[in-house]
């Protein structure tokens, strides 16, 4: 049986890689005495995998991962009984069961959205040029950024990964796609932001916090994906 496990990564929690978060939640989920199902084989381990990994630095509300269990408890017990063994920074705030062919989580991700906001000491007028900005830059047919990986660079138009873009009170709002489809990162974006209005861009002179992550419904719109099963009784 498998369940999908909504929680909180926040505060300092947010240096923790995530090969050492998967870690923490494998010691959790066996320390809050819950019975998880383990691979065959000669090297058994816990059947559980993650959507859409947090960049390092990076906070979030709206994290999940999935994981299968030969027996359960209700969705309350299990929240109960895994925020018994959560640090501060993580919070388990829900749990759902799957149904028996539900695909996982990782290949269901289509959009993330987020807020952006300064660090302390950046300069006030810089920011509101930005928030002012930011619907400017969304009326362009295409908005071009050096994006580089690991193996090489190039100019690409990011505009079809943008679906909102604005100012939210003093955050910028951003609901991008993400996913095996596209995944469009909220630091390119704001760095394609600032080139547009000729504001220097540095990374860490901005906090990135992800709201929630989307999949598509069987209508093709954007629902959380704890849409995909029901509470446990």
């Amino acid at each position: 049986m498998t369940v999908r496990i909504k929680y909180t990564k926040t505060g300092n929690f947010k240096f923790i890689g995530h090969l050492d978060l998967m870690r923490y939640f494998q010691k959790a989920v066996k320390r809050a005495g819950l019975d998880i199902a383990y691979s065959k084989g000669y090297s058994p381990h816990q059947m559980m995998s993650f959507a859409a990994p947090l960049a390092l630095g990076v906070t979030s509300e709206g994290e999940y991962f999935d994981a299968q269990f030969n027996t359960l408890v209700s969705s309350d017990e299990f929240v109960r009984r895994l925020n018994a063994q959560m640090t501060e920074g993580v919070e388990v705030r829900d749990v759902i069961l799957l149904p028996e062919k539900a695909k996982n989580s990782m290949s269901l991700v289509a959009a993330s959205d987020y807020h952006i906001t300064p660090v302390q000491g950046f300069p006030k007028e810089e920011w509101d040029r930005l928030l002012r900005g930011a619907g400017k830059l969304l009326e362009q047919e295409q908005i071009e950024i050096l994006r580089k990986t690991k193996k090489s660079e190039k100019v690409e138009d990011i505009r079809k990964g943008i679906y909102k873009l604005y100012a939210d009170g003093n955050q910028l709002y951003m609901l991008l796609a993400a996913g095996s489809e596209y995944n469009l990162k909220p630091e390119l974006v704001t760095e394609a932001l600032c080139g547009f209005l000729s504001i220097p861009y540095n990374r860490a002179a901005y906090q990135v916090h992800r709201l929630e992550t989307y999949m598509k419904n069987e209508e093709g719109a954007l629902v959380s994906l704890l849409e995909s099963g029901t509470k446990i009784q």
